[in-house]
């Protein structure tokens, strides 16, 4: 059984990013506790979206941490002109596109002659929803990079298709097309893997 991962509602969605964007501006003014409530309200959306860019669950905890930090060091070059979340995920694609050529670049050792499949034998198996969030990754690659990165912004980290299409720079009308798209495409596959039986039989 699949995980439905909704965003919250426009209202809701509008306060939370009001709230967040006004503890980053007190934040950058130098008030310690601005700077907590900042990095809490929006700690969840930044780990959904740095354990997908980089598909590697594992780091996702760095991944954000590396953000924040370098969030919390530019926060006096921060002017509120976009949403402090916009903002913190545009942070956050940098800091996981250096983790991935720092990784590129970085020599690997290992004894096992597939080092990969050995690596993904040593993960967790037993966690609750491990299975379904290994699925939806499998899912969600099979997607072209743009629709891919349209659904997770819209409906994983709860982005409007306006602060999507500033995000990614392209039209509204573009990303509300990849969303559909990748939908569709989503429905479609999963409807497949629902019917093994029925086509074996």
């Amino acid at each position: 059984m699949m995980i439905s991962v909704l965003p919250a509602p426009p209202t809701e969605r509008a306060r939370a990013d009001a709230s967040a964007t006004a503890w980053a501006l007190a934040a950058r003014g130098g008030d310690p506790d601005a700077a907590d409530h900042f990095v809490r309200a929006l700690h969840g959306d930044v780990l959904r979206y740095v354990a997908h860019l980089s598909g590697d669950p594992q780091s996702a905890q760095d991944l954000a941490q590396d953000t924040f930090a370098r969030a919390l060091g530019s926060l006096h070059r921060y002017e509120g002109r976009a949403s402090a979340r916009t903002w913190l995920l545009s942070i956050a694609r940098r800091a996981v596109a250096d983790s991935l050529r720092r990784a590129a670049v970085r020599p690997r050792i290992a004894d096992a002659v597939d080092w990969r499949a050995a690596q993904e034998r040593a993960q967790p198996r037993d966690l609750p929803g491990f299975d379904d969030g290994v699925a939806l990754l499998a899912l969600l690659e099979t997607l072209s990079e743009e629709r891919r990165e349209a659904f997770v912004l819209t409906q994983v980290v709860g982005l409007s298709y306006e602060e999507a299409a500033g995000f990614v720079g392209c039209p509204v009308g573009t990303v509300r097309s990849r969303v559909s798209r990748a939908r569709t495409t989503l429905e479609r596959l999963l409807r497949e893997a629902e019917e093994p039986s029925t086509l074996a039989a």
